[in-house]
């Protein structure tokens, strides 16, 4: 089990933003400090369908050895939505909080029928997806 992630970034400011734009709507909350933000999810947080209830912490610092920070190439980290709407609505959060276009919000043929996604860069570069795969929501099919 993934206990945690980690990205690095030049402008934790502008980090905070695009994060602080989805993460609290999926249930993690933010800690500052000398070293960056930490988002952690609530130890009390519901099961919602179609997400499972551990889930990673998230975490955004300067960079160890003081080098730019780079985005991994195939790299990429995804958020779980409780919906089809949730996904559409953080991802023009995200977009709106300084994040870059990667792929609108919709179905995707190579993945199953449900599973719905949208893509995002963060503002350092770190590819992020916002999906959904409730069976209880229509399908790419239906």
């Amino acid at each position: 089990m993934i206990a945690y992630v980690t990205v690095g970034a030049d402008d934790i400011a502008g980090a905070k933003r695009f994060y602080s734009a989805f993460l609290p709507a999926l249930g993690y909350g933010l800690e500052e400090g000398p070293e960056g933000l930490s988002y952690a999810l609530s130890n009390n947080r519901a099961e919602q369908p179609g997400q499972s209830t551990a889930l990673p912490d998230f975490y955004v610092k300067p960079t160890f050895d003081g080098h730019p920070a780079s985005a991994g190439n195939g790299a990429m980290i995804a958020f779980e939505a409780r919906n089809q709407k949730q996904v559409r609505d953080l991802h023009a959060a995200a977009l709106a909080a300084g994040g870059f276009e990667e792929g609108q919000p919709g179905f995707r043929a190579s993945y199953g029928p449900h599973f719905y996604v949208g893509y995002l860069r963060d503002p350092q570069g770190n590819k992020i997806a916002l999906f959904s795969s409730d069976p209880g929501e229509p399908g790419r099919d239906g």
